[in-house]
């Protein structure tokens, strides 16, 4: 009797055991699923163009057609009985997988009044060279977020307040036209995530004020030394941005604000001695511009149409076609700068739910540079730093982008037609930093079928 005792408190013991470890589990598996959404996708692109491009991820971010590259003047050709062509003018091809996306968003914590989440996001994009290479893991967005709701203001009125810290989607980049493309209408809309410290503080029902410190990392600022964040570095002081958004109702969305950014193109310069030489001295280089924009937003059962325009100085931190100049050379060794104005603007709409259709249409017109560049004795301009993604000599550019896009539960299989048409000249001019001479318009015609996968 003793034994049989016995061996029911063992296994009374063990089933608690057991018991206590699937409550545990369970307990893991909730807390998981309260907490923790991964999401992501599966996304495939097949793309012809009829024309070179720049273009970037894989040759799949598009930015604009490249000028004509002809191999002879036409006294040239008529001379060597070789026919003259535009070597730009190439069709190509390319089936690409690399942005595939994985992505974790975390909520649902919370310790007394505040708020904690956060989100991981990365895809494939690295490791690429054109269309060569094996794509890589990188990171798309890592921020945390603190929030407070229900903050008293004066009388009634309530407030909530978020603060967001990490990598992230630039404010004047965040809001993104309809499009199934990868460039997401840039150079049109500025595109452009990098590590900063948001403040989103919504006043009453209506307003919803935004201000942010930001810093460079993947998307950085031309200058002497190329591309670079060494720039915002030497200038210590983070780019800034501000802004005001009016949302009456569910269907309405207006916004509007500023980007601020002051950079230090060089810390060191050079002037001569006594004796002629030339020696190396600290500067205080310093250029500061101001892009403000305007963005509107009307939703409405099955239609939606967006609008956006920013009038950008400089802006090619924002993959904008822009840039800066030198201006001015001083005795001390420092330089002046001015920096280029650039006005980007697109409309988007659609409509439909499972058969959507998309209409994009997108207009960039470069003003020149406010001051004169500075040029040598010879007449050629000192210094003139731009996008990497764009020329000095553009000076117009125009895209229209129709797109079906089908949704079949998680699949989506969308097909788009994207002609953009770019004007250049010749002949750069000092006086206002544009190419006005020989006015060309040149045309890619590209056509994309996407296939998406979300989980």
């Amino acid at each position: 009797m003793k034994r049989i005792l016995i061996c029911c408190l063992l296994a009374f013991t063990c089933m608690s055991a057991v018991q206590a470890q699937e409550t545990k589990k369970e307990k893991v598996k909730e807390h998981i699923s309260n907490h923790f959404k991964p999401y992501g996708f599966i996304r495939n692109y097949f793309s012809v163009d009829t024309r070179e491009n720049v273009a970037g991820t894989g040759d799949l971010f598009n930015y604009l057609p490249k000028d004509n590259n002809w191999n002879q003047t036409e006294a040239e050709a008529a001379a060597s009985g070789v026919a003259r062509e535009d070597l730009n003018a190439q069709t190509t091809m390319r089936f690409l997988s690399l942005t595939t996306r994985l992505g974790l968003d975390i909520s649902g914590y919370r310790w007394g009044r505040t708020n904690f989440g956060g989100k991981i996001e990365t895809d494939f994009y690295a490791g690429l060279t054109g269309s060569t290479g094996t794509a890589q893991l990188r990171l798309r967005q890592a921020y945390l977020t603190l929030s407070w709701d229900s903050l008293r203001m004066s009388g009634d009125a309530l407030a909530r307040v978020s603060l967001q810290m990490g990598q992230a989607w630039h404010p004047l980049a965040a809001d993104l036209p309809d499009v199934i493309s990868l460039n997401s209408g840039a150079p049109f809309n500025p595109f452009s995530r990098t590590p900063q410290i948001k403040m989103d503080a919504q006043l009453g029902k209506y307003f919803t004020l935004t201000a942010s410190a930001l810093w460079q990392m993947q998307y950085t600022s031309a200058g002497p030394e190329g591309a670079s964040a060494n720039y915002l570095k030497y200038a210590y002081t983070p780019e800034a941005y501000l802004g005001l958004s009016f949302h009456p109702n569910t269907n309405v969305l207006l916004r509007a604000g500023v980007d601020i950014l002051s950079i230090a193109p060089r810390h060191t310069g050079t002037v001569l001695n006594t004796q002629g030489q030339e020696v190396k001295v600290k500067v205080s280089d310093r250029i500061t511009t101001f892009s403000p924009f305007l963005y509107m937003q009307y939703k409405h059962k099955d239609f939606s149409l967006k609008a956006k325009t920013v009038f950008a100085q400089a802006g090619e931190h924002m993959n904008l076609n822009g840039g800066y100049g030198i201006s001015r050379i001083c005795e001390d060794g420092s330089w002046e700068y001015t920096p280029t104005r650039n006005s980007s603007s697109w409309i988007s709409m659609t409509y439909g739910r499972q058969v959507k259709g998309i209409l994009f249409a997108g207009y960039v017109r470069n003003f020149g540079t406010i001051d004169a560049l500075a040029t040598d004795a010879a007449g050629n301009i000192q210094g003139f730093y731009f996008s990497k993604n764009s020329f000095t000599n553009l000076n117009r550019l125009l895209r229209l982008s129709p797109t079906i896009l089908v949704t079949w539960g998680k699949f989506q299989l969308g097909a788009e037609y994207e002609i953009t048409s770019a004007q250049y000249g010749k002949d750069l001019k000092a006086s206002n930093g544009l190419a006005e001479t020989d006015l060309h318009w040149v045309t890619n015609h590209k056509v994309q079928l996407m296939t998406k996968f979300n989980f």
